[in-house]
């Protein structure tokens, strides 16, 4: 099954399933599963999600994008606003080592698990490539895996996982990552 159309259909299909919400078949693992695409159809998942999130299914989703969770930790921290002159002044890599140093994978779990609600299902995250490189999803996943583990999380991951190191885009240097497992 290769067409991106036919995969979300069957992604759509899957997270519905009472055996996959309650985590069957995982030999009592956590319930993180990754959905790996191609980054070139990354405007077909951003569109899968949008209507996810409007559609009636059997199941509650709660759809988390990372870049607006990273945009709102930033809000919250009132730094937003002076970024921009921050990256002028002190140069993008400053910037970025001063964010991932101060937003870390703890804060945006904490974030996220604030943010879910209780009569939801299931955790959808979304956003994984345009966080980069300000949060990686193998640290993020090593957080929330303590606060939600008992809900599934599907991560739309733009890249690969092959059951021991994801690789973003393709092309990143492979972060090791054992505890989700491929779907579809």
């Amino acid at each position: 099954m290769s067409d991106i159309t036919e995969r979300l259909d069957h992604l759509k299909k899957t997270i519905q399933e009472d055996d996959f919400l309650q985590g069957k078949g995982l030999s009592n693992e956590v319930n993180i599963r990754m959905f790996c695409y191609s980054p070139k159809d990354e405007m077909a998942v951003r569109s899968f999600a949008e209507r996810l999130e409007n559609e009636q299914l059997k199941c509650n989703v709660q759809i988390v994008d990372l870049y607006e969770t990273f945009l709102s930790i930033c809000e919250d921290m009132d730094i937003l606003e002076g970024i921009p002159e921050m990256e002028q002044d002190d140069g993008k890599e400053f910037l970025e080592e001063q964010l991932t140093n101060t937003i870390d994978a703890k804060v945006f779990s904490e974030k996220i698990v604030n943010k879910f609600s209780s009569d939801k299902d299931l955790l959808l995250i979304t956003g994984v490539g345009k966080v980069f490189p300000f949060m990686r999803v193998h640290a993020l996943l090593n957080a929330l895996q303590e606060d939600m583990n008992d809900k599934p999380i599907v991560v739309l991951y733009p890249g690969t996982f092959d059951g021991h190191y994801v690789k973003l885009f393709n092309q990143l240097k492979s972060n090791e990552y054992y505890r989700a497992f491929n779907m579809i």
